[in-house]
């Protein structure tokens, strides 16, 4: 495999590509969800972002869709989850991949049993093990030594810190952080995905130099105590200079999708949910 290593406190990259021995896979992005913890509209809001009849300003919680020939994952499970696998019509799912344990992220998880029954098989679940112990206390049922029949069947997978693959697709994880809170984002070949963070170290930073496209989360246009703004998102992926950036988590706050997508520089866009694209690892 082809992932990063250290050396003198910088991360080299060493022939990272998606797939494994040299192989160069298509991988397309689909967006389930671009909205916050809330989601857009907010319950008994009134504001001209959640009355919008824009179906761009419709955004449930954040969660995106990763999918090859041979692989079919996602990166985080909120409470929107069956809808947006019905929605995207997602009929095998190999793995998903959570960034943290708040509940807009792993609220779903209880939908993984449609997918156990039509593999006969545990659903790979991939996270730190902080995010484990909530997973095994919020999802006690699953987890429990008398298994009630029809229960969601989830198998644990640890996130090592020099990357792993899901069916030979190689990911690595980066460290960036949520206030306080060390969450994960991921590289996978030149694609990167980053939500829920306001501070991202340099040593998280030398991962994502070199891809060519980023999702990045952008709460409102105002400073947030654990959330980008859009400025501070756009000095960002300046900072990393993607081909094409991608802003994702967006509040109700933020304004109309029309709107502000009118003053974005060139190459950034606010994604919505159901857009996709395709990257790929020349």
């Amino acid at each position: 495999m082809a992932f990063l290593k250290k050396s003198n406190s910088c991360w080299q990259l060493l022939n990272f590509n998606i797939g494994l021995s040299g192989n160069i896979f298509i991988v397309k992005i689909t967006f389930l969800g671009t909205g916050t913890s809330q989601g857009v509209p907010v319950i008994a809001c009134n504001c001209n972002t959640c009355i919008s009849g824009d179906e761009h300003d419709k955004r449930l919680r954040t969660s995106v869709l990763i999918e090859t020939d041979n692989v079919s994952l996602v990166i985080d499970a909120g409470p929107d989850f069956r809808q947006q696998m019905l929605r995207a019509n997602v009929i095998r799912l190999d793995a998903i991949l959570l960034t943290h344990e708040h509940k807009d992220h792993i609220g779903g998880l209880d939908d993984v049993r449609a997918f156990n029954y039509k593999s006969q098989d545990a659903i790979d679940i991939y996270s730190e093990e902080r995010v484990q112990k909530v997973l095994k206390k919020d999802y006690s049922y699953v987890f429990s030594e008398y298994q009630y029949p029809g229960i969601p069947k989830m198998r644990l997978n640890p996130v090592p810190e020099q990357g792993f693959d899901v069916k030979g697709l190689n990911i690595l994880p980066v460290r960036v952080f949520h206030y306080r809170l060390p969450v994960y984002g991921f590289r996978i070949g030149n694609f990167g995905y980053i939500t829920d963070a306001n501070y991202i170290p340099e040593e998280s930073k030398e991962k994502l130099y070199g891809i060519k496209y980023l999702v990045i989360n952008a709460l409102r246009k105002e400073k947030h105590i654990s959330h980008f703004s859009l400025r501070e998102a756009i000095d960002f992926i300046r900072e990393i200079s993607p081909k094409k950036a991608y802003i994702t988590h967006i509040s109700h706050q933020m304004g109309l999708h029309a709107e502000v997508s009118k003053e974005l520089p060139a190459g950034i866009t606010l994604a919505y949910d159901g857009f996709s694209f395709v990257c790929d690892g020349n």
